[in-house]
């Protein structure tokens, strides 16, 4: 993140984000609003705010299992170095104001709203948690259960317990853990698809990591498959059972509290076991390895862009197996989990994807389409405007004077507007009904003079 803030050829707009996509390929015009962040670029992050600040909220980064102060600096490492003021959290009482020596905060400030022109665009907006409802395994209902990337922040040396392994029930270090996968993923009630062996290989890693707390802690992974497709993932799991992390094939079917000790009851049956008995277990802590779902901030995103939409809800690429970096749309292309679940390893090489695909389209100078687009027939249209709404690219509009007016740098030929129209009022260039009638006139007429001849 440094070096893209020190790259000159880069513009950072933090705090920001997108409200209007116009135009098309070369010519796209982007409103960003930008939010306001109360401090003004002296800031330096020094942090002196933070000490005097009397007022507390859960922090985002710790995945809420941490506090943080209403004036803050979003992470350790975070670009740029800038503190900035949570106004919902904030008392208004002025410590923050009067503690600072560069006069760097600014309780006026307000949120802009500007326009850029750009060339291409890349997506890259990310994913979010599956959040389980409150109850399901325990999630919600019970402190010990906790789902993947709260257990992430657990381990982490800067998050809310320093690193240290303690249950968020009594603080004490867990002697027994188990990891439950396909939490919210591979289920017709929820996310029919697999979150792409990310969650296989993170609770993997993650056991690992408990096990070099302590090497007697008893770690289970409650699985339906281990999915270790990637180099050296298979060597990587290995390596876990030869760890001592124990593997048990089954999907968890109810959890309890044991309400003295705070302990989770699990019911597991080992399928991979002669017996296949139902047999209950007992936990300290369990981890829910929880499905990647479509970012929240994409489906505000989308709302300008207009892109096609995979029924998983990430986002639909040009062609699934010959071009999975650009989208239908010229000019914008896909990096990273917006296109669907992958791991940081996919989602770098498509990000490079995406950079040299908009790269070659700028650098050309001029981009050339096929013309396959919609022509209307003014005399036929009823100005019914079926077709504008059908329009999944906004391509068409509907005037008393004119009837439907068609954007041929918008629209993509793809014909939905000519299926619906009642009028058959618009039609395909080059695919247009009478082309296929005289084609197949002409392929009949070939083959009867053929017959005549046998």
């Amino acid at each position: 993140m440094l070096e893209v803030q020190r790259n000159e050829n880069i513009e950072l707009l933090t705090l920001s984000e997108v409200t209007k996509v116009e135009g098309y390929v070369g010519n796209f015009e982007v409103e960003i609003l930008q939010k306001a962040r109360y401090t003004n670029t002296d800031c330096n992050g020094c942090g002196a705010c933070f000490d005097v600040c009397p007022a507390v909220s859960r922090s985002e980064f710790d995945q809420g299992l941490g506090q943080r102060k209403a004036i803050y600096v979003a992470f350790s490492q975070a670009v740029p170095m800038r503190a900035q003021i949570d106004m919902d959290a904030c008392i208004k009482c002025g410590n923050c104001a009067n503690v600072c020596e560069l006069t760097a905060v600014k309780f006026d400030q307000e949120d802009t709203l500007f326009s850029v022109k750009v060339g291409g665009i890349i997506v890259a907006t990310g994913w979010d948690e599956y959040k389980p409802i409150d109850g399901y395994l325990g999630y919600g209902k019970y402190e010990n259960v906790v789902t993947q990337l709260e257990f992430e922040r657990m381990l982490a040396p800067n998050g809310p317990v320093v690193g240290h392994l303690h249950r968020p029930s009594d603080g004490k270090p867990p002697e027994s853990v188990l990891f439950v996968q396909c939490v919210g993923s591979r289920d017709v009630n929820r996310n029919v698809y697999c979150s792409s062996g990310v969650c296989c290989m993170v609770s993997i890693k993650n056991a690992k990591l408990v096990k070099t707390h302590d090497p007697d802690l008893e770690v289970v992974v409650s699985y339906i498959d281990i999915r270790a497709a990637g180099k050296g993932y298979e060597e990587y799991y290995t390596q876990s059972r030869r760890d001592g992390v124990k593997y048990i094939r089954s999907k968890v079917a109810r959890v309890r509290e044991d309400p003295k000790t705070q302990n989770l009851i699990v019911v597991l049956e080992d399928t991979l076991s002669p017996d296949k008995t139902i047999k209950e277990y007992e936990f300290d802590l369990i981890v829910l390895s929880a499905a990647m779902m479509p970012s929240d901030t994409f489906g505000k995103l989308n709302k300008a862009l207009n892109l096609s939409k995979h029924p998983s809800g990430f986002l639909k690429e040009f062609h699934q197996r010959l071009n999975t970096v650009d989208t239908d749309v010229p000019g914008i292309a896909l990096s990273g989990a917006c296109h669907g679940p992958k791991a940081i390893s996919e989602s770098i090489m498509q990000a490079k994807g995406a950079a040299s695909s908009i790269g070659k389209l700028l650098s050309n100078g001029e981009y050339r389409i096929k013309l396959i687009r919609a022509v209307p027939d003014e005399a036929k249209c009823s100005r019914c405007g079926m077709c504008a709404e059908a329009c999944p690219y906004n391509a068409i509009r509907i005037t008393q004077e004119d009837g439907a007016l068609v954007d041929e740098i918008l629209c993509r030929g793809c014909g939905l507007c000519a299926s619906v129209c009642p009028s058959s009022a618009i039609s395909i260039r080059y695919y247009r009904d009478e082309q296929y009638g005289d084609l197949i006139d002409a392929i009949l007429e070939d083959a009867l003079m053929e017959k005549s001849k046998a």
